[in-house]
C-alpha cells in the first residue's frame, strides 16, 4: 500500500476552498469531474458520518460512482473521508486534506491519501493534481 501527498496554492482564503468541498453544487464541478464526462450525480452529507456520492458519466466507461463517508470535518482547516471508487476496487482509501492560509491572503492545500493499492498510486496522484487544479477555477474569483 502506498501514502501519496499533492499540494496546491489558491488566491482564496481557506473557508472559500475548504466550503468548496463539502458544497454539491462547486464540488460536482472540479471533484472527480472529467473533461469528456458530464457530472450527472452529486450528493454531499456534510457531517461527520455523513457520505458524499459523485457519478461523472464518462464516454470511454461509463457510469464512474466516487463514494465516502465523512471522518472528520474541522472548517477552515481540515477534512477527512474514507474513498472509494467500487467500479475499479472494492477497497477503501483514506483522504485527509489540509487547509493553512497563507502570508498574501490565500491558502494553501495538502491532500494526502492512504492505503493506496500500489497499482493504482500514480493514476490517483496525477488524479488528485487535476483536481486540486480544477478547484482553482471554481475558488479564484
Amino acid at each position: 500500500m502506498a501514502e501519496l501527498t499533492v499540494t496546491h496554492t489558491y488566491a482564496a482564503v481557506p473557508e472559500r476552498v475548504f466550503d468548496a468541498w463539502l458544497d454539491p453544487a462547486i464540488a460536482g464541478r472540479f471533484l472527480f469531474a472529467t473533461p469528456t464526462g458530464e457530472m450527472i450525480r452529486a450528493e454531499v452529507d456534510a457531517r461527520v458520518g455523513g457520505a458524499f456520492t459523485f457519478v461523472d458519466r464518462r464516454p470511454d466507461m461509463g457510469d464512474v460512482l466516487h463514494t465516502g463517508e465523512y471522518l472528520e470535518i474541522d472548517r477552515p482547516r481540515r477534512l477527512a473521508f474514507t474513498f472509494g471508487v467500487p467500479q475499479f476496487d472494492p477497497g477503501f482509501t483514506k483522504v485527509v486534506v489540509e487547509i493553512v492560509p497563507t502570508s498574501a491572503g490565500g491558502s494553501t492545500l495538502t491532500l494526502t491519501q492512504s492505503d493506496v493499492p500500489d497499482q493504482w498510486a500514480d493514476g490517483s496522484k496525477d488524479g488528485w493534481g487535476k483536481i486540486l487544479s480544477a478547484l482553482e477555477g471554481v475558488v479564484t474569483i
